[in-house]
């Protein structure tokens, strides 16, 4: 397969509902860096947060393996601190290798579930 994709993504608006409705993981409101690896060789990417009022916070490290993809949730994030809820951010994602990567939020604030999704700005 020919290589595809970019090394260096950016998703400028970032927003983690800070309530969620019905129970479990499965309706828990959420943000989504999709990241497809297409190569032969692991991934290494690292993700750095913007804000409008403080410094950015990173490098978060990330691997997606090879020839496989990552539903990387936000909320998931810890090292070097956790994604705060209910804030404004932005994000760049440095990847060593060509990477393919969609942003979706689910915001389940209210019963009427709303998703969105769209494919990340690549820059190289």
């Amino acid at each position: 397969m020919q290589t595809i994709g970019k090394t260096r993504w950016a998703i400028p608006e970032g927003y983690i509902p800070p309530q969620s409705t019905g129970e479990g993981r499965a309706f828990e409101s959420h943000e989504t860096a999709c990241i497809l690896n297409a190569n032969q060789q692991d991934a290494q990417l690292e993700l750095t947060l913007f804000f409008t009022d403080r410094e950015p916070v990173g490098p978060y490290r990330i691997r997606v393996a090879a020839r496989r993809t990552l539903h990387l949730r936000f909320n998931d994030l810890n090292d070097p601190e956790p994604v705060p809820r209910g804030v404004d951010y932005a994000c760049v994602l440095e990847s060593d290798l060509p990477v393919i990567v969609q942003h979706t939020r689910l915001d389940s604030r209210q019963a009427e579930l709303a998703l969105l999704s769209t494919i990340a700005y690549a820059h190289d």
